[in-house]
């Protein structure tokens, strides 16, 4: 088998797109909607929520060990991911009861979370909608293709007949392409909001758990 040239790819593609008819573009807009997200998503997440969980909290804790509380709050505000902001709420509140700090803490992870996990079920959505979509396509050329075999001129029915099994054939295709890439896009996204999620939850149990230390030390 030969190669392609790309002349020879495009035309193939507008075919492909041609025979399968306005689903096409159906599953094309529900498609570029969830890639828009999935852009957004993974920018948040990968690029500004996230940060190494391990390091960050070896960092603070030298800070509070060395009794320099504002320290470790000058570092949680120099970045916009959300461990530091957890954990600052904490710090802010060192010496206060351990009961208050955790108060802080609970809060503000309760405020955090659903930034970190906002939009990510409309990916399942678009997945869903695209292989429905493609069903759609599937029927439409099936109902096209039995009109053809019933009702259609002689001369008419083979060319009828085709054009019904491409929409058929190619609406599926696309739709469970733009399926498959959203379901694999959130499964990457997904593990990497619950990997911060889950810092959240570890390190401001750590941070808790030092600073109840530190309290008792004196006495």
């Amino acid at each position: 088998m030969g190669e392609v040239s790309p002349d020879e790819l495009i035309n193939r593609l507008a075919i492909f797109w041609k025979d399968g008819g306005s689903f096409m573009w159906a599953i094309l807009a529900v498609w570029t909607f969830g890639l828009a997200i999935s852009l957004e998503r993974f920018l948040k997440l990968s690029l500004k929520f996230d940060v190494d969980g391990a390091s960050f909290m070896n960092e603070i804790q030298r800070y509070v060990l060395s009794n320099d509380i504002q320290g470790a709050i000058r570092i949680c505000s120099g970045t916009g991911a959300m461990l530091p902001r957890v954990l600052k709420s904490g710090l802010k509140r060192a010496s206060q009861s351990i009961s208050q700090i955790q108060n802080a803490v609970d809060a503000t992870a309760l405020e955090v979370i659903p930034r970190i996990e906002l939009r990510l079920n409309y990916l399942n959505l678009v997945a869903n909608i695209s292989t429905l979509i493609g069903l759609l396509g599937t029927i439409q050329g099936l109902i096209n293709s039995f009109a053809a075999v019933a009702s259609a001129d002689p001369t008419q029915k083979s060319q009828l007949l085709t054009q019904g099994i491409s929409t058929a054939m190619n609406t599926t295709y696309f739709g469970l392409v733009s399926a498959i890439s959203m379901m694999i896009i959130h499964t990457y996204l997904t593990s990497k909001s619950d990997k911060i999620i889950n810092e959240i939850d570890e390190y401001s149990v750590k941070l808790l758990d030092f600073l109840g230390t530190k309290k008792q030390k004196p006495s």
